[in-house]
């Protein structure tokens, strides 16, 4: 992997790193989770609560990593910017922005499984 100085820059490679539908639909839901849990924690001062957003979501992404991309998460080198990317694509998906986003990152469209 090359090593990146921006974000701007990493975004495109993290896109390419997220191809499968699959593997963007885990994120997804990891994500959702993550903020649920969060709100859920500091709407009920469950402050021990507050150590499981990361678990929640990063456990989806690493076995959408592990199982179906079958590639290394960009958390072990670039971690704030794995976690922004990953609310970034999920705010493009929701935005209907984010095939215009891969397409110029170079990922080709896969039917989804």
């Amino acid at each position: 992997m090359r090593e990146y100085t921006t974000y701007r820059d990493f975004f495109p490679y993290y896109l390419q790193e997220h191809a499968q539908p699959a593997t963007r639909y885990l994120h997804y839901f990891g994500s959702v989770l993550a903020i649920g849990v969060l709100v859920y924690a500091l709407a009920t001062q469950s402050w021990w609560m507050l150590l499981l957003p990361p678990v929640a979501g990063y456990f989806f992404a690493w076995v959408s990593h592990a199982f179906v991309e079958r590639n290394k998460p960009a958390t072990f080198t670039y971690p704030l910017w794995s976690l922004r990317g990953d609310y970034h694509m999920l705010w493009l998906a929701i935005t209907g922005k984010l095939d215009a986003e891969l397409k110029r990152a170079g990922v080709r469209p896969q039917a989804a499984e």
